[in-house]
């Protein structure tokens, strides 16, 4: 099997251009990578306005379009996606979402992905419910979600379904299935973002345990010049890329020899 293409997608808030040195990690392994845009955050793309709005279900089909076209012009490789904070959750919706043979990923690296359910968090939740609880009024007011909001400038219906899964624990997408791909999920040490809890229930609420590996980076792990830190892990990223590789190099043999029989990866 020929090695996969990384399709990554970012996190709230965090342009493409960011992730260059992850991808520059990957290319350096012998494996292909391309950052995915974020609407909003792009510079030739408009920010999130009065005019300018998107969802859930409109990063969801960006996703989609992306994996088709990575499978157009590579239609021998295998697709992951690696899923940064919000792109975890986007990531856990298209391929739940996905019906058609070939339309999710072969695989998916959830990191930093958790749900923002505030339940899940520490102090009672009460920043990440209040964080919630102000995106409708706030977007109310001013048909975005301005800064210094979390997530801002954020898109309005993006920010409300956002808050939303906040307030009620209820994802903006339908789960009427697990994740059926191999998945490895990465919990940064001492996330303040995706806590140990948050990262549970999202491996709890879309995670299959028979296809599901789970991993910490740990500060020593990380290395000298490396972070936990939920953003900055992305400058010095060589101890994740080599745990990606080893996650693929494993859940490929296993598809090989016939452990996983109800995944999804198409053949060579």
């Amino acid at each position: 099997m020929q090695n996969p293409i990384v399709l990554i997608n970012p996190a709230m808030a965090v342009g493409s251009r960011y992730y260059e040195p992850l991808v520059r990690s990957f290319e350096a392994r012998g494996w292909e990578a391309l950052a995915l845009r974020r609407r909003g955050f792009e510079d030739d793309l408009p920010t999130a306005s009065r005019r300018t709005d998107w969802s859930y279900a409109d990063e969801i089909a960006d996703l989609d379009d992306a994996i088709a076209a990575a499978r157009a012009g590579a239609p021998d490789r295998p697709v992951i996606v690696l899923g940064h904070s919000l792109g975890g959750q986007i990531a856990a919706g298209q391929c739940i979402g996905a019906d058609v043979e070939g339309q999710g990923p072969d695989a998916i690296v959830g990191i930093g992905a958790s749900t923002p359910w505030f339940r899940r968090y520490p102090r009672a939740g009460l920043p990440v419910l209040a964080a919630g609880a102000m995106a409708w009024p706030l977007t109310l007011a001013f048909g975005y979600l301005p800064k210094p909001a979390f997530g801002a400038p954020g898109a309005r219906t993006l920010m409300r379904e956002w808050g939303a899964w906040a307030v009620t624990g209820r994802p903006p997408f339908p789960v009427h299935r697990r994740i059926d791909v191999p998945t490895l999920v990465v919990k940064l040490q001492a996330d303040p973002y995706a806590v140990s809890a948050a990262t549970d229930d999202y491996v709890e609420r879309f995670c299959d345990p028979a296809l599901t590996t789970r991993w910490t980076l740990t500060r020593e792990a990380a290395g000298p010049d490396g972070t936990t830190d939920h953003v900055r892990w992305v400058r010095s990223p060589a101890a994740v890329v080599d745990r990606v590789v080893d996650f693929w190099d494993q859940a490929s043999a296993k598809a090989s020899s016939g452990g996983h029989e109800q995944v999804r990866f198409r053949s060579p």
